[in-house]
């Protein structure tokens, strides 16, 4: 397996990162494809690609706002993002699961990370289950609160890292 490499997206990785995002969400917590070609259409800059040998095999994608309010499901929609407000707000972080667990993820968030802080982001925000808590720690993320968001029917946590 040769080392990553990290780009922007284009409008025709909708459909890869639609299906990989299906696959790691449970329920109805997958961004639709429409949101994904969305996301990438308005905001490509928050929008990082993991590509392995060629194939998309990874993602973030985060929108930007003045006011953080990790419950408002319209965001996820852009609805109120800014690209030049100093927060950034994730809306998910996806690897294919036949890369998981090979230390992908780290690799993912860490030049993510780097990207938002050479844009002059302050914080960065997440939502994850309890599961990720541990992970997201282990990244630099602090514990905020467990989210009012019950985004998909399932329990979420707060999390945010300064820049």
């Amino acid at each position: 397996m040769n080392n990553p490499v990290f780009r922007h997206p284009v409008l025709a990785d909708a459909a890869r990162c639609f299906q990989i995002e299906s696959s790691a969400y449970e329920g109805d917590e997958a961004a639709t494809f429409e949101k994904i070609a969305l996301r990438i259409a308005q905001y490509p800059e928050g929008f990082l690609i993991m590509e392995i040998d060629g194939e998309t095999v990874g993602f973030i994608n985060s929108g930007c706002a003045h006011e953080v309010l990790m419950s408002d499901d319209a965001f996820k929609e852009l609805v109120g993002h800014d690209p030049a407000a100093p927060n950034v707000v994730i809306m998910s972080v996806v690897l294919d699961a036949a890369y998981q667990g090979k230390g992908l993820s780290t690799q993912l968030m860490q030049t993510f990370v780097a990207q938002m802080r050479a844009r002059g982001k302050e914080t960065i925000h997440l939502m994850c289950k309890d599961r990720h808590v541990p992970l997201y720690a282990k990244m630099g993320y602090a514990y905020v609160k467990p989210s009012a968001s019950d985004h998909g029917g399932m329990a979420w946590h707060e999390m945010v890292m300064r820049l």
